[in-house]
């Protein structure tokens, strides 16, 4: 059976058939009903007993290597699924996985406040007051909480942690020496939505929030728990107020983000990269270790280590410069030559 979403934060509901698991979700089980399923799972992390599905064409090569029980699959795609998983048969593969998902997987919810003493490691955490815990939370020793933050059920937070006052942290675990300004959103659910014919449906987001130690998360910013893997911010990044980091994007360690930075969902990103304000990446993107986007960037591919990118859509700046040096004397040679006519 695969790993799975984190018990600490998702309840597993009861296995079942995939006959009646189709027969919940509205598809047809056309090979191995009878097979018992309990989880669902992206194609190539699904193991025994998981669900995986077949969005785009682009992965068949990952839909015949899965070893999931179980694939949801438009039809055509049906001979290219394992011949030892069962099958399920839909126009709509991840809108049919995301109520698949509903039926095993239910967010652990926050019933009420605990005890600080189940929660704080000693007696030098400090709560300010309104401060709210879920159960099975744990602080490090050394931490200050700030008044009326939220602390979700089974959030891990290390030693000598600042958090502000106003911030909501769910499903994510922290590391030591992390600063959390007022009004930071943690582990939020990515922006995600699957198409079908009532509409486009949410998505659940059944990842994480990994704060590597000395990460700084400035007042308002949101950083995105993943869709399935994680989303990880690595050791001693610096993020500025209002960034917003959308779900499984990966940030090396070092990194510096500028005041309105938005980061796509799945960017991978490399170490020591500085992004100035208002820079925005398009999803799934890389950017190299060292580089760096200049403030108002809309980067729209791959950035390669090391070089500063600008302007939008993002390119070297080199040539951002030339084109903009050829522009401008471009106009201003037609500005001379209406002047002359008039």
């Amino acid at each position: 059976m695969g790993q799975g979403p984190d018990t600490r934060f998702f309840e597993r509901l009861p296995a079942m058939t995939v006959a009646a698991l189709a027969d919940r979700i509205g598809c047809e089980a056309v090979r191995g009903g009878d097979r018992m399923v309990s989880a669902v799972a992206p194609l190539a992390a699904a193991g025994e007993g998981d669900i995986a599905f077949l969005g785009d064409r682009r992965f068949l090569p990952a839909l015949t290597a899965t070893r999931a029980a179980c694939v949801i699959v438009a039809a055509p795609a049906v001979e290219a699924a394992p011949a030892d998983a069962a099958v399920i048969v839909t126009g709509e593969t991840q809108a049919a996985w995301a109520r698949a998902s509903l039926l095993f997987h239910r967010a652990i919810p926050l019933t009420r406040s605990v005890p600080p003493a189940e929660v704080v490691e000693d007696e030098t955490v400090v709560l300010e007051p309104g401060v709210v815990l879920g159960g099975g939370a744990r602080i490090g020793r050394g931490t200050r909480v700030g008044s009326n933050t939220v602390i979700g059920p089974g959030v891990q937070i290390g030693r000598d942690c600042v958090v502000g006052s106003n911030v909501t942290i769910g499903f994510a675990l922290v590391g030591d020496r992390v600063r959390l300004l007022a009004g930071a959103r943690i582990g939020e659910p990515g922006f995600g939505a699957a198409g079908s014919r009532t509409g486009p449906i949410d998505v659940p987001q059944l990842g994480r929030v990994i704060l590597q130690d000395g990460v700084s998360v400035g007042a308002n910013s949101c950083i995105d728990r993943g869709a399935y893997a994680d989303t990880v911010i690595g050791e001693n990044t610096k993020i500025d107020n209002l960034v917003m980091i959308g779900h499984n994007c990966v940030i090396g360690r070092n990194c510096l983000m500028a005041a309105n930075t938005g980061i796509s969902g799945s960017v991978t990103v490399g170490d020591n990269v500085i992004f100035g304000g208002k820079a925005g990446v398009g999803d799934h993107l890389k950017i190299g270790e060292g580089a760096r986007v200049a403030a108002g960037a809309g980067v729209l591919q791959d950035i390669p280590g090391g070089e500063t990118w600008s302007g939008y859509p993002a390119k070297p700046l080199r040539q951002f410069l030339r084109e903009t040096i050829w522009l401008a004397k471009q106009a201003s040679g037609k500005a001379r030559r209406e002047s002359r006519n008039d």
